[in-house]
């Protein structure tokens, strides 16, 4: 199953990434691990990306979607992957389907992992307390959730326009939140093979 997982700073999806990958033994690929990696190995793509990074620039869209691609292309990744941290754009999110067609595929699902905006600041605060990080404060955490919905509102419109997105309550124990996601990727499937 192919999957992107979208979600803002501390909703949990980490922690359900995890659950999932395991469960359906599927690769979790994380663009950002993925770039650190590349600049690391000082690969073709790893010296452009470091090149555009040292300005304080995002990488270019053009260069995670071939690095997103060539990922994708390994062995591993034939009965399916998680997507974090990717798409970020929605010309990046239009590379990877345009990709995925050339081989008669498409992303499965998009799971929106969402808890309303008091309970993502109160996890954020909570967080930001116990990990001793002081710039993480109330104004600092607001903003990021600014920023990210800002960033993802357009994918989200997207993937629903797609019918592929799915909203899953990130309230409860870790459990009871990936019950929800099995739940949804289990109809998923159901319609996949009908």
């Amino acid at each position: 199953m192919r999957i992107i997982f979208l979600g803002p700073p501390g909703v949990g999806k980490g922690t359900q990434s995890q659950k999932l990958v395991e469960f359906l033994n599927i690769p979790h690929i994380s663009t950002g691990e993925m770039l650190r990696e590349a600049i690391r190995n000082k690969t073709e793509l790893g010296l452009k990306v470091a090149a555009q990074m040292e300005g304080g620039r995002l990488a270019a869209d053009e260069i995670v979607v071939q690095l997103v691609r060539q990922r994708l292309a390994q062995p591993d990744c034939r009965n399916g992957y998680l997507l974090d941290g990717f798409p970020r754009t929605l010309p990046q999110a239009a590379s990877l389907d345009l990709g995925l067609a050339v081989d008669d595929e498409a992303v499965d699902a998009v799971l929106n992992l969402t808890v309303d905006q008091d309970e993502l600041l109160s996890r954020l605060m909570a967080r930001a307390q116990k990990e001793d990080r002081g710039d993480d404060n109330e104004e600092t955490i607001r903003n990021r959730m600014k920023v990210y919905d800002d960033m993802t509102s357009p994918l989200i419109a997207y993937y629903e326009e797609q019918q592929v997105l799915h909203r899953i309550d990130g309230i409860g124990s870790i459990d009871e939140v990936f019950d929800r996601i099995k739940t949804i990727l289990e109809e998923v499937d159901r319609k996949r093979n009908a």
